[in-house]
């Protein structure tokens, strides 16, 4: 049996088991109960003062103005299906989206198209390797291998259903500020910071092209795809997208269907197999969530049919996520038994 093939089954087991799990948490010892919305605040409460003079990491220096993000800011919310908001710190503070933005564009495209698009023209393989990997479209058949990689997520910018570049992006800018429950607005500075500096995924768009694994013209996706990365959102937006996932796909503000209810176990799927980088493993083996990370500073966790645990804060750590936010998300997590696969026994 060859590695590919391994990795392939493997992916298959989890990506199973946390769909099933993510319906019915731990069957095997009863559903987790619901914790009572003191204990919401005094968790975000305690991961903010445990973590808040944490030094660990640094900024993301490959996009020149993500260096200038103010690295002591720190917010950790939970937000629950029915829109209650519980928070401490700067969850307010207005930073770039950067990959946290890619799960939510997919859902855009399983929307218009289905759920078997990802499967057939992206892929749905968690890469092994950083999610830039220029590597893994030579090392994989399926080119992109899945939409939360920068290949997966350029891809999938260009198969949303579009008559022109300005269409494309507004339908990518709206869908998201759907799910924020609010409109947003992209960062201008950071747009053009990242785009002049775009070497790597302007590659990466045009071997997708050349392999025919990208549905529009190359420079068009990249540029609406690092608008994407660009959009300004809070923890407390982050927080609310989650939600509307974990209340399978209606904003529990605004009460609008932003994604078909039957689309989001797939959806989360994807993000429990490759949504922590190449981190994704290790991240559900102690926090057991699927969840997004992003550049910027921002996560996102969802537990499914409940609520969502959002952070932000800019230090990095190696593999691209942010260090107080995935121990805060662990911590909460662990300790109110949410993870997927059911709380660890005593």
């Amino acid at each position: 049996m060859t590695m590919t093939r391994k990795v392939s089954i493997l992916t298959t087991v989890l990506a199973t088991a946390a769909l099933s799990l993510a319906v019915v948490p731990a069957l095997a010892r009863g559903p987790a109960p619901d914790p009572a919305t003191k204990d919401f605040q005094r968790l975000v409460d305690a991961a903010y003062a445990k973590y808040k003079d944490l030094k660990e990491g640094e900024n993301a220096n490959y996009i020149p103005i993500l260096t200038e993000t103010p690295s002591d800011l720190f917010g950790v919310v939970i937000v629950t299906k029915d829109g209650k908001v519980y928070s401490a710190g700067d969850v307010g503070y207005e930073f770039s989206i950067q990959s946290v933005s890619k799960p939510f564009t997919a859902a855009l495209v399983m929307s218009q198209q289905g759920t078997e698009v990802l499967r057939q023209k992206i892929g749905v393989e968690p890469t092994g390797l950083p999610f830039n990997s220029k590597m893994a479209l030579e090392l994989y058949k399926a080119r992109s291998v899945n939409p939360l990689v920068n290949a997966g997520a350029i891809a999938a910018v260009s198969l949303v259903q579009a008559k022109s570049e300005e269409d494309r992006w507004n339908q990518v800018l709206g869908n998201i500020s759907d799910f924020a429950g609010r409109p947003l607005t992209m960062l201008e500075k950071v747009y053009q910071s990242e785009y002049t500096t775009a070497f790597g995924n302007r590659a990466i768009a045009n071997l997708l092209f050349n392999y025919e694994r990208l549905y529009s013209d190359p420079e068009e996706a990249l540029r609406v795809y690092t608008r994407q990365c660009s959009i300004g959102v809070s923890a407390k937006d982050l927080g609310m997208m989650g939600a509307t996932l974990a209340n399978l796909g209606v904003n529990p503000v605004t009460g609008k269907r932003v994604m078909p209810a039957k689309d989001v176990p797939e959806l989360l799927a994807v993000m429990a197999t490759a949504g922590f980088y190449d981190e994704s493993g290790d991240w559900m083996y102690d926090a057991g969530l699927p969840a997004k990370t992003g550049v910027g500073g921002g996560i996102v966790a969802v537990v499914p049919g409940r609520f969502a645990i959002a952070t932000f804060s800019a230090r990095l750590n190696e593999a691209g996520n942010s260090v107080r936010g995935l121990h805060a998300i662990r911590d909460i997590a662990g300790e109110l038994g949410v993870g997927v696969f059911g709380p660890n026994p005593e």
